[in-house]
């Protein structure tokens, strides 16, 4: 179902979507009030949502939807500063990922963007959305770059420090995870570094969003930020996030760089900066989300004397970023999602 005021939107994505094998599009309206009475005769598998539109905004019926049927839903908002605070709430109410639409232009980018939105439809419909109550690959590019792109391997950090440092990689689904995490952490918790995957602009919002919900500090991350402990430091979409060592103090470097793993930021770029910076002083959690964006760093920091965990399959809105770091042998230990704010605060103990 595609559910958007714009009949542009509605003609060019139902054209689409029909297009793609094995997708069909049910029903197109104009508002949540008309789907709310085509649902009644037939439920879809995947809606399409817009957010601002007459009658009922995007995200109430979101919320409602989650509530009586859970059901994957992907974002197609207009990216502005205040869409971007928009569609952190439409995440963080139930939404698999989000596709991005600029003002002007509407219908060429929509024909552009057609493998985008297909691939976003296709992930949203094996989402496990019944763990919701986030951005995934699209169209890979021809080549499939590592971290090696942005930090070269290699590199031992000191043997033993005081301080803690808990880095935290994760994709769809991961905004409602990592909510539940960080709003369980006390303010004595370690230094968090996280790459959530998700489009530039929107990690500000979530991240201030978060910052409102948790006793800890969250705040997107800037350039020479300090990690210290009560701090999370969310990697701006966008841009890379390594972690850095200096004397006592570790801190974040906030760079450009290739796509790595078709991701900017890559959890992979950030395992490997932690593996090389904090080693056994690091713990890596590796998060709901699709494909295997951190399973080789992950593997580089288990190598380096950190403890890893992975969330667990059943507490997974997608088992694909664990799982292969489970598979590549990254993985110390596979925990609930309730149990890893536990995990976290018994590292900050062993400092």
């Amino acid at each position: 179902m595609v559910v958007d005021d714009s009949a542009v939107v509605r003609q060019v994505l139902a054209a689409l979507l029909n297009e793609a094998p094995g997708i069909e599009v049910l029903h197109a309206v104009a508002d949540p009030l008309l789907a709310i009475e085509r649902l009644r005769v037939q439920w879809p598998d995947v809606i399409v949502l817009d957010v601002e539109m007459p009658r009922m905004d995007g995200i109430t019926f979101l919320r409602k939807i989650m509530s009586e049927r859970p059901t994957p839903v992907v974002i197609c908002s207009t990216l502005t500063a205040k869409g971007a605070q928009t569609t952190a709430e439409a995440l963080a109410a139930g939404a698999v990922s989000i596709v991005t639409k600029p003002k002007l232009g509407l219908k060429q980018f929509l024909q552009d963007a057609s493998d985008d939105l297909v691939a976003a439809v296709r992930a949203a419909a094996k989402a496990n959305v019944k763990r919701l109550v986030q951005r995934e690959p699209a169209q890979a590019p021809p080549a499939k770059l590592t971290a090696d792109a942005v930090i070269a391997p290699g590199g031992r950090a000191m043997a033993q420090t005081t301080e803690r440092v808990v880095a935290i990689g994760t994709s769809t689904g991961g905004t409602q995870a990592l909510e539940e995490v960080l709003t369980s952490l006390s303010r004595v918790s370690p230094g968090i570094v996280i790459v959530q995957h998700m489009p530039e602009k929107f990690t500000a919002a979530f991240a201030a969003r978060l910052d409102s919900l948790c006793e800890i500090e969250v705040r997107e991350a800037r350039h020479n930020d300090r990690v210290v402990p009560g701090r999370a430091l969310i990697a701006p979409g966008g841009r890379h996030m390594l972690l850095r060592r200096s004397g006592a103090q570790y801190h974040v470097e906030v760079v450009e760089g290739p796509l790595v793993n078709r991701h900017r930021p890559s959890v992979d770029v950030l395992f490997r900066s932690v593996a090389k910076s904090a080693g056994a002083n690091a713990l890596g959690i590796i998060m709901t989300g699709m494909g295997d964006d951190g399973a080789a760093g992950l593997l580089e920091m288990r190598q380096a004397g950190a403890h890893t965990l992975a969330q667990d399959e059943r507490s997974c809105v997608v088992y694909g970023m664990p799982k292969e770091a489970v598979k590549r042998g990254g993985v110390e230990r596979s925990v609930p999602l309730q149990g890893i704010g536990a995990e976290i605060m018994r590292q900050m103990a062993m400092g």
